[in-house]
C-alpha cells in the first residue's frame, strides 16, 4: 500500500523537469509515473500538488548551529525548524567553538564527535549530521581522522584563521589523510599573515567599525589561502573543498585548479549573491549584521558568482548559517567594540531556497534544474549522503511542495530562527515553500510546522570518494 502520492506536480530533479506523481512507502519513493493509473485509491495519503513543484529536499551542508543548553534548551531544535520551513531536510553542523560544543571538542575530534552525538539526540526536526572543525590545539587531530571517518563524519573543517586555526603543515597533512581514508577537508581560505596585518593597520589608523573588518580582509587575502589548499590537494592526490567562497579572484583560483585536473570543489553563500559591501557604510548598529568572514565584496565579485554557478566552477550553494542576535552576540557592536572583536556570522538557515530560485531562477540566471543541483544532489553526493538529494525511486522521501507563483517580503518577524534579525530584511522574493514531508512523513503542510522533535536522524555518511 503506498503510503503518500503527490499528484500532478511537477517534479524538478538535476536533469529534467516534468509533471508526475511521486508515490512513497516506506519514507523511500517508490514509483515516479505519469500516469498513476488509479493508484490514488491505494494511497493511505493523496497531496494534490497540481501547480506546484515537487523540489528534492535542501541539503544544506555548511552551518554552525548550536546545541542546546541549560539557559536556551531549544535553540537546536528551533533552528531545525526554521530549516524544513525554508525547504531544507537535511543540515550538517559544525562544532567548532562558539556552538556550544564542550571542551572536549577543543582537544579531541573523537571526543567532540561523541559528545555532540550526545547532545543532538532526540532534538531535531529534519536529518542532520556533523563535519568537525579540526582547531590547532587539539592533541593528535590528524591521527584522529581516519577514525572520524570510519564513524560516518567523512569530512571535517579547518580555519586558516582565528585563533583555533590550524597551521599550514597540520592543514596539508589533514588534506591528505582525509583523502587517503576516502573523504575531503573542508578549507575556510583566508591567509592569516595577511589579515592580521590588515587588521593591525585598520586599527592602528583608528578604523575601528565595521567597516574596517571588510578593508582588512580584501579578495587577496581570501585568492592567496584559496591557492594555497589547492596546492595542498594537488600535492596531497585528494580533494579540498573551499567554503563560503566570495570573490572572483577566489573563485579563479578554483577555476584553474579544476582545468589542471586537481579535485577542488567549492561553495558560495546566498548573501555573495545578494547582498553587498556598500552594506558596511551604515550605522554600526546595522552594518554589524554584515559583519562576517570573508566580508561582503564588491558587485563584480557578485556577478562572477553568479558566473561560476553557471559554468559549474562552483558547486555548492550553502548557508553558512550562524545564529548570531544583534541583542547578545553582536550587542558589544553598539557599545563601540572594535571589529576584530564583533561576533563573525549571520543567520540563514531558513531563506536559502527562496533567495537562490528568486535571485537565480526568476532573473534567469540559472536553470530551475541548476537549482536542484546546487542545493540537493550535488551537496548530497560530495557529502556521503546517497539516500539523500534527489528525486529517484529508493532514495529518502525528502519533498518540498514549491509554489513558484507566491510572493513575499522577508522579514525577522516571520521566520522561525534563533537569530533576532535577517541579513535580507526587507528583500521582495518569488516562491514559497508549502509542504516539507523528510522520509515521507509531513513536517511543514500548508505552511504550518506539523513535526515533532526527535524524528530528526543524525546520518552516519559514507567516504563520498571512497
Amino acid at each position: 500500500m503506498i503510503d503518500l502520492l503527490l499528484r500532478g506536480g511537477t517534479v524538478v530533479t538535476a536533469t529534467g523537469s516534468r509533471v508526475a506523481d511521486v508515490a512513497v512507502e516506506s519514507g523511500r519513493i517508490t514509483s515516479i509515473e505519469e500516469d498513476p493509473g488509479g493508484r490514488s485509491a491505494d494511497a493511505g495519503e493523496v497531496v494534490d500538488a497540481a501547480g506546484l513543484l515537487v523540489l528534492p529536499g535542501v541539503v544544506d551542508v555548511h552551518t554552525h548551529t548550536r546545541l542546546a543548553s541549560a539557559a536556551e534548551p531549544d535553540r537546536f531544535f528551533q533552528d531545525s525548524v526554521a530549516a524544513a520551513f525554508g525547504g531544507t531536510t537535511t543540515f550538517l553542523s559544525f562544532n567548532n567553538p562558539g556552538t556550544g560544543s564542550p571542551e572536549t571538542a577543543s582537544r579531541s575530534l573523537l571526543a567532540g564527535l561523541g559528545e555532540w552525538r550526545h547532545r543532538t539526540e532526540e532534538d531535531a526536526a529534519i536529518d542532520y549530521g556533523l563535519s568537525v572543525a579540526i582547531s590547532g590545539g587539539m592533541e593528535e587531530p590528524i591521527g584522529d581522522l581516519p577514525a572520524m571517518v570510519g564513524a560516518g563524519v567523512p569530512t571535517a573543517k579547518a580555519f586558516m584563521v582565528f585563533d583555533f586555526r590550524l597551521g599550514g603543515r597540520e592543514l596539508f597533512q589533514a588534506v591528505r589523510a582525509m583523502g587517503q581514508r576516502g573523504g575531503m577537508l573542508q578549507v575556510h581560505c583566508e591567509d592569516p599573515v595577511l589579515l592580521d596585518a590588515g587588521v593591525r593597520a585598520e586599527l592602528a589608523a583608528g578604523r575601528t567599525g565595521p567597516d574596517g573588518h571588510a578593508r582588512s580582509r580584501p579578495a587577496y587575502v581570501e585568492a592567496v589561502a584559496t591557492h594555497r589548499a589547492m596546492a595542498f590537494a594537488q600535492a596531497a592526490d585528494a580533494p579540498a573543498y573551499v567554503v563560503h567562497l566570495s570573490s572572483r579572484s577566489a573563485l579563479d583560483e578554483v577555476r584553474r585548479a579544476k582545468a589542471a585536473g586537481i579535485r577542488a570543489y567549492a561553495e558560495t553563500c546566498p548573501h555573495y549573491l545578494t547582498l553587498t559591501e556598500e552594506r558596511y557604510s551604515g550605522p554600526v548598529e546595522e552594518s554589524s549584521r554584515y559583519v562576517i568572514a570573508p566580508p561582503l565584496r564588491a558587485p563584480a565579485d557578485r556577478d562572477a558568482l553568479w558566473e561560476g554557478l553557471v559554468d559549474g566552477t562552483l558547486d555548492v550553494v550553502a548557508t553558512d548559517h550562524v545564529p548570531d542576535r544583534l541583542a547578545v552576540e553582536k550587542a558589544d557592536a553598539a557599545r563601540g567594540v572594535p571589529f576584530d572583536r564583533i561576533s563573525n556570522g549571520a543567520p540563514g538557515i531558513e531563506t536559502l531556497l527562496g533567495i537562490l530560485y528568486s535571485e537565480g531562477v526568476v532573473r534567469g540566471r540559472i536553470t530551475f534544474e541548476r537549482m536542484v543541483d546546487l542545493l540537493s544532489t550535488t551537496p548530497a553526493r560530495l557529502f556521503g549522503l546517497p539516500s539523500k538529494g534527489a528525486i529517484q525511486v529508493g532514495k529518502d522521501a525528502d519533498l518540498v511542495l514549491f509554489d513558484p507563483k507566491a510572493s513575499r517580503v522577508l522579514r525577522a518577524a516571520d521566520l522561525h530562527h534563533t537569530s533576532d534579525y535577517t541579513p535580507y530584511e526587507g528583500m521582495a522574493v518569488s516562491g514559497a515553500v508549502r509542504s516539507v514531508f523528510v522520509r515521507g512523513r509531513a513536517v511543514i503542510r500548508d505552511g504550518a510546522f506539523v513535526g515533532r522533535r526527535g524524528f530528526g536522524q543524525f546520518q552516519e555518511r559514507l567516504p563520498p570518494f571512497g
